[in-house]
């Protein structure tokens, strides 16, 4: 259901208004809490928008590795599907 939805990130509350269902916008903003709150207690800075960069960086890195394998494994199926039709000629002309 889209509309607005509150939402708490590292102890400030957001109002998010978008489409998305409002329970996949609470488990977003809940990782991006716990990213942030993971960045704190390994870093001496208490700077939030130093806090969120950093958390911010950290999510992207997990990104693109993603999308690495992602596209890693659209390799290897594009590979298996030409070796599946290579051992099986299509059945016209039988």
């Amino acid at each position: 259901m889209p509309g607005r939805v509150d939402i708490e990130i590292f102890g400030k509350i957001y109002t998010v208004k978008g489409e998305k269902d409002p329970e996949y916008v609470r488990k977003v903003a809940e990782y991006v809490d716990r990213k942030m709150r993971e960045i704190s207690q390994v870093t001496e800075t208490v700077s939030t928008s130093r806090i969120a960069i950093l958390a911010s960086l950290n999510i992207a890195d997990e990104l693109f590795d993603l999308m690495d394998d992602a596209e890693e494994l659209k390799g290897r199926m594009a590979e298996l599907t030409r070796k599946i039709q290579g051992a099986n000629p299509p059945l016209e002309g039988r």
